[in-house]
């Protein structure tokens, strides 16, 4: 048997899930596992069906399911969960979020494949090949960036990166690479923003007394960090906690958000509903 998740969306109305379920029952595919969720603000509606398959019917199903295409007007996608997602790191110099993914990914929480790691500086390089991945240096400024940002794209054609993922890389990337790689990169931040933007976010806060401390996943759009949102992590503070104590906290908060992202992406778990997102899991 081959394990598949197919993933959906379309104009809400009847029959949909009865019309995807008669495509598997037919063919003696089984169902482990499916959520679903009608927006009625958009009136749309939102599929995610994991099932095992007889070897051998993928050409059938996508066949049956493109058929389906047309009654419904589905925007679909069939995955193959034996195809590992395959993940591009960039980094700058804060490696809680890089080494947290490299070691979930070593322990197979993640189920995805890092297939290399890069960055506009040096730092990361002991880290990352200690687990035995690849690492680039890719030095920018204003005079090449363009060229720097072709190099990002040649390591995600070489490797055959699915995914790209800012683990805290500290630079604005132009609306061409994000256009090129649309709903294929992930970012995190602190969730101070927009309310402390520049220089030193955390002291920032503290000297507002802000009493919860979170982090935000998202993806990456031509508009800085408001692109549609995957996850959100937050953790109470309060007056005892200093600026230090606060980015000590607020680096638990962005790796466990980050992963989350990009294990749910590498589920299949993620659909993009304007600019918003419907994770079902």
């Amino acid at each position: 048997m081959t394990q598949y998740v197919l993933t959906l969306s379309c104009p809400d109305r009847p029959g949909i899930v009865a019309a995807v379920s008669g495509v598997l029952a037919d063919r003696d595919c089984n169902i482990v596992e499916s959520q679903q969720f009608g927006d009625r603000g958009t009136g749309r509606f939102f599929l995610r069906t994991q099932f095992d398959a007889p070897d051998g019917l993928r050409d059938a199903l996508t066949g049956a399911f493109s058929a389906l295409a047309v009654d419904f007007g589905l925007d679909w996608h069939l995955y193959d969960l034996a195809v590992r997602t395959r993940v591009l790191i960039l980094v700058s110099k804060h490696g809680h979020c890089l080494n947290d993914l490299l070691y979930r990914q070593r322990s197979g929480l993640l189920g995805v494949d890092v297939v290399a790691v890069a960055s506009n500086h040096p730092d990361m390089r002991p880290l990352t090949q200690s687990y035995g991945i690849d690492y680039h240096h890719l030095p920018v400024g204003a005079d090449n960036r363009a060229a720097q940002e072709a190099e990002i794209l040649a390591l995600v054609e070489h490797y055959g990166a699915d995914l790209v993922v800012l683990a805290r890389y500290m630079q604005i990337l132009s609306d061409d690479l994000c256009a090129k790689l649309p709903g294929r990169i992930i970012n995190i931040h602190h969730s101070f923003l927009p309310s402390f933007k520049g220089a030193k976010p955390y002291h920032q806060a503290h000297e507002r007394g802000v009493k919860l401390i979170g982090a935000t996943a998202h993806y990456v759009t031509p508009h800085l960090d408001e692109g549609p949102i995957i996850e959100q992590e937050v953790a109470r503070v309060d007056h005892t906690h200093g600026p230090e104590e606060l980015m000590a906290v607020g680096r638990d908060m962005e790796c466990l958000a980050l992963a989350r992202a990009v294990r749910w992406h590498a589920e299949h778990r993620i659909l993009i509903n304007a600019d918003r997102t419907v994770v079902l899991r």
